[in-house]
């Protein structure tokens, strides 16, 4: 394809005229950039239009860029990246109006810059969006993330798509039939695209939300959901809004969405959801382009067949003899002028019907196809979807037979586990049966023994009385009056063990009485035997009336002694109550000590935590309150020493090390209190003066370590607060980390220890050696700078020509001037200093007089630094003047500091001279002579200006009336800027020459004594 024609088109297609862009200039720039495989010949004339100064042109800009970057070759979205700084800048322009085109343009540019870089972050997105659901797939790459980060730019995406839709309605009056007239088409048409773009976004973006509701809880994706609604809502409107457009109803078939939003949180509605497709008739164009038509770039196909049509109709209508001389109308019936004319305009106009009719046919067949393929594709994706599906469903059938499988088993093997349950249960329930006839039996015959063996005791006893009996009747006495000492013995026992006693007895003189009846019967056997057992009886009746009266006195001294023991048993438990009630009470007495002195330890430590906190928070406040003074505007005027510094930091970091310990040993015995508050108010007075001395230091510091300076103050006050902050709770005392503190402080005295005065470090010998490489130093600079004048003057004769050439020698010549007498200047001093250093160094070497004034020898060291530099710093602007790339004022501003410096070398000679001495007066013409070529360089190099600006004359002749008027407010919106930029740059030099004068004091000694703030 001809490249000049598609820039023809591309000037057609984006022209100043407020109609639509006709489709066919469209056509041609699309097919250009698939010619060239890109949008080079598209930018580079674009770039030659003005799209800044009309807003018309930039509207049809936009759009004909819209249609490149969806239907165009993929490369357009690259070439134009190349442009996004471009379009930003005229976004932003366009964004200060706030009605007409203007405010559209920014809009839409905004659009156009969004859609190109989520393509470019989106690569597998064309620029039409047209995708099926496997490429969906595959550009999120299946990770939750990227479906995650795509919903977020497509919302993005179709934000912008919504402002545009929004922005051109509400910029039409909708009251009016305003999609007939140019005006109102121009602003509609690249609506259309944004209808193709909207429907797109909005199916992909209810695809990836059903997507992201299956891998993610619902409560995270709350923020999607409400964002979809709002967008849901108004992109549902807008639709509806646009079909009712008469403008719209020709072009392009916009589908309705459904009446409520998807319902995310149940994802069978995504079989719900139906994908909104966009039909356009394949042979649809803008009304302009069917208006107004090109004969050399369109052909019309369709004569023949209409001609053939309207034959066909004629020779229905009159025949086929008509039909041979169809222009012979004599012979037919006899017809009249008027007739035929009136016949031949109904023919026309059937004709007419006929071919409207057949464009409107082959119009709603297109959109007919159009429908049927948009609809086939959905049924592709839903066939593709479903067997997607019925995968899932296979692969869930197969896990759920797997699970089946599992559960069969479990159950059999649970069936067993319950029938061995169940026969252990029986087991366990006769074993339990078996076990309780056992112990029953096991009662049983452990009664029966006890039984056994209480007879088994009393038969034993019953036969051994009995045979005591038979044995002698003494050894009962005895054993009688053994058993009575017994009784008398256990007559203190309890009264029960008495009875059991008493009981025995009675049993034994029942046996007795037994063991007599035995003997009576016995009597007939022998009558001595008889005799013996009378006495015997009788004495035994005799005993046994003793006993009993025995047993009654007994019994009467059992009972006196069970009353008192009676009385005893209650006497001791009024005692025992008494000592239980007093010892209640004692422990009562003992508790509430303890109550209160836990109440007091905890009253003192409540105390003791009061008492530190408030030394903390005065510590704090001090801190505070030092870092507040380096802002105030009266602290600039107080000055330090780097000396001073340093002692308050060392005692500062003392201080700390005091702190640490102390809180050590707080942590382990809270009664040293004390000690700690001693300290923290300690290290918060030393931090705080030390934060002061250090923002008084750094007003006499030079910039770059004024700045680290600051760094380290601040840095020192922020970490002073958090280990204060640390300290006020004991959750994180032990937690206290002062190696930050310590080393923001070693910081802050590296950087004092840098500020210190250089002269105070250097050795006898290296000052007098200093002076002299400084004084060389600088009479190198000026030769120099001379050598290089002379080599520009040199090059400016052989280069430049006119007025040009004629101001850059009157400069350089005056700049050769200047340094010539600032030679002679040098070389005078020089001279002075000699003369000084003889005249007043006596006995001592030149070396010695130097150290001895070092502070004077100091000063000539700094002014014989800031003559060097400022010649150097001079030649450097006249090469970038002479060149047209600097500005005039660098040259007068070093010229006017070349004059600073060399008064600062002279007034440095002139402390120690003779005021008769000869050198000093060629000094001090030698010092005019600076004065007077600084003058010169000033007076040239203003001449030189004024002379350029005079040939730089302003050309308004080919400005419109709106161009003019722009300049005039960005002149005045300049002048502003400059106006306020030279009051701040004003109060800027003031402080930086207030700053220079007090730096160049302290490096000098001017100061040394004073070591507080001023």
């Amino acid at each position: 394809m001809d490249v000049n024609k598609v820039a023809v088109s591309i000037n057609k297609a984006i022209n100043t005229q407020e109609v639509a862009v006709k489709e066919k200039h469209a056509r041609t720039c699309i097919l250009g950039t698939h010619h060239e495989k890109g949008a080079h010949t598209f930018w580079a004339v674009v770039n030659r239009l003005p799209l800044s100064s009309n807003a018309v042109l930039c509207w049809k800009f936009c759009h004909v860029l819209h249609k490149l970057l969806r239907d165009g070759h993929p490369n357009v979205i690259k070439d134009s990246m190349r442009n996004k700084a471009d379009l930003n800048d005229m976004g932003r322009m366009w964004g200060h109006l706030n009605e007409g085109y203007g405010k559209l343009c920014s809009i839409y540019l905004k659009l156009l810059i969004t859609k190109m870089e989520f393509h470019v972050k989106n690569p597998r997105f064309p620029g039409n969006l047209q995708m099926s659901n496997r490429q969906l797939d595959e550009a999120g790459e299946n990770d939750v993330n990227n479906f995650f980060q795509m919903t977020v730019e497509m919302f993005d995406y179709m934000e912008c798509e919504l402002n545009l839709f929004l922005a051109v309605f509400s910029s039409l009056d909708m009251s009016r039939s305003i999609s007939v007239t140019m005006a109102g088409q121009c602003r509609l048409a690249p609506l259309i695209q944004v209808i193709l773009d909207s429907s797109h976004l909005y199916d992909y973006t209810v695809k990836l939300l059903f997507k992201l509701h299956s891998c993610l809880p619902a409560d995270t994706l709350q923020g999607h959901r409400d964002r979809f609604q709002e967008q849901f809502k108004k992109l549902k409107s807008l639709f509806y809004r646009s079909s009712n457009l008469q403008f719209f109803k020709r072009l392009i078939q916009i589908p309705q969405l459904p009446e409520n939003p998807p319902n995310f949180l149940r994802a069978s509605a995504l079989s719900e959801h139906i994908s909104p497709v966009v039909v356009i008739p394949a042979e649809s164009s803008s009304p302009e382009s069917e208006s107004v038509v090109e004969t050399e770039d369109l052909v019309d196909t369709d004569v023949p067949a209409l001609a053939a049509a309207g034959e066909t109709r004629f020779d229905d209508l009159f025949g086929m003899s008509a039909a041979s001389d169809p222009f012979n109308f004599s012979g037919q019936n006899g017809m009249s002028k008027d007739e035929k004319e009136r016949l031949i305009e109904q023919l026309s106009a059937e004709l007419q019907a006929l071919r409207d009719e057949m464009e409107t046919f082959r119009m709603e067949s297109g959109r007919l196809c159009q429908a049927l393929r948009g609809r086939a594709n959905e049924l592709e994706a839903e066939l593709a979807e479903q067997s997607h599906l019925k995968l899932q469903a296979l692969g869930e059938t197969e896990f759920l037979r797997a699970e089946l499988d599992d559960l069969r088993r479990v159950r059999v093997d649970t069936e067993k586990e319950q029938r061995s349950v169940t026969e252990i249960e029986r087991k366990a329930q006769a074993n339990e049966q078996r076990y309780t006839k056992l112990k029953e039996k096991y009662t049983e015959l452990v009664q029966s023994h006890a039984d056994l063996l209480r007879k088994n005791a009393e038969v034993t006893r019953q036969v051994t009385v009995a045979r005591v009996a038979q044995d002698e009747v003494e050894t009962v006495r005895r054993e009688m009056q053994e058993r009575v000492r017994s009784v008398q013995e256990s007559a203190l026992q309890q009264e029960s063990a008495q009875r059991e006693e008493l009981l025995v007895l009675q049993v034994e003189l029942q046996s007795c009485r037994a063991e007599l009846d035995a003997l009576k019967s016995n009597v007939d056997s022998t009558q001595q035997v008889e005799e013996g057992l009378k006495a015997r009886l009788s004495a035994l009746e005799t005993e046994n009336v003793g006993l009993q009266a025995q047993v009654k006195s007994k019994e009467a001294e059992l009972a006196g002694l069970g009353e008192e023991l009676e009385r005893v048993q209650n006497s001791l438990t009024s005692e025992r109550e008494r000592g239980v009630k007093a010892a209640e009470i004692l422990q009562n007495q003992i508790n509430e000590k303890e109550h209160h002195e836990q109440e007091l330890e905890r009253t003192l430590g409540v105390m003791r935590w009061s008492a530190l906190q408030a030394a903390l928070e005065e510590a704090e406040r001090i801190v505070m309150d030092s870092l507040g003074q380096l802002e105030l505007p009266a602290h600039l005027t107080c000055s330090s020493s780097a000396d001073y510094l340093l002692s308050r930091c060392q005692a500062a970091a003392e201080s700390v090390d005091r702190l640490d310990g102390a809180r050590g040993r707080f942590q382990a015995d809270e009664s040293g209190v004390s000690q700690l508050v001693q300290a923290v108010t300690q290290f918060g007075h030393l931090l705080g003066d030390s934060i002061v001395q250090g923002g008084a230091t750094l007003n006499m510091a030079p910039v770059e370590q004024a700045g680290a300076l600051t760094e380290c103050v601040k840095l020192c006050g922020t970490e002073a607060l958090s280990v204060l902050q640390q300290l006020k709770a004991p959750e994180t005392l032990s937690a206290v980390e002062v190696t930050r503190l310590r080393t923001a402080l070693t910081s802050m005295m590296s950087t004092a220890e840098k500020l210190r005065p250089r002269g105070l470090e250097l050795q006898q010998g290296e000052l007098g050696d200093l002076v002299e490489q400084e004084m060389a130093a600088a009479s190198a600079a000026v030769e120099s700078a001379a050598v290089r004048i002379e080599e520009m003057l040199n090059t400016s004769r052989t280069v430049d020509t006119g007025i040009k050439m004629e101001v850059n020698e009157r400069i350089l010549a005056s700049c050769t001037e200047l340094m010539e007498a600032i030679k002679v200047l040098v070389l005078s001093s020089k001279e002075l200093q000699k003369e000084i250093v003889e005249s007043g160094r006596g006995a001592a070497s030149m070396k010695e007089f130097y150290v001895k004034n070092s502070r004077w020898t100091e000063g000539l060291i700094s002014a014989s630094k800031a003559v060097g530099w400022g010649a150097t710093m001079m030649v450097d602007a006249a090469d970038s003047v002479v060149c047209g790339k600097g500005k005039f004022e660098e040259l007068m501003v070093c010229s006017h500091e070349i004059a600073a410096s060399t008064a600062q070398l002279v007034a440095a000679s002139k402390v120690k001279a003779d005021k008769d001495s000869t050198n000093l007066t060629r000094l001090q013409q030698a010092s005019r002579g600076v004065t007077q070529a600084t003058a010169g360089v000033v007076a040239s190099t203003k001449s030189g200006k004024s002379q350029i600006e005079e040939t730089d004359t302003m050309d308004f002749s080919s400005m419109t009336l709106t161009q003019i008027k722009r300049q005039e407010m960005d002149s005045q919106v300049q002048v502003l800027e400059l106006e306020s930029r030279l009051q701040k740059e004003r109060q800027r030099l003031g402080f930086l020459r207030k700053k220079h004068y007090e730096l160049a004091g302290v490096a000098e000694g001017w100061d040394e004594d004073g070591e507080g703030t001023g």
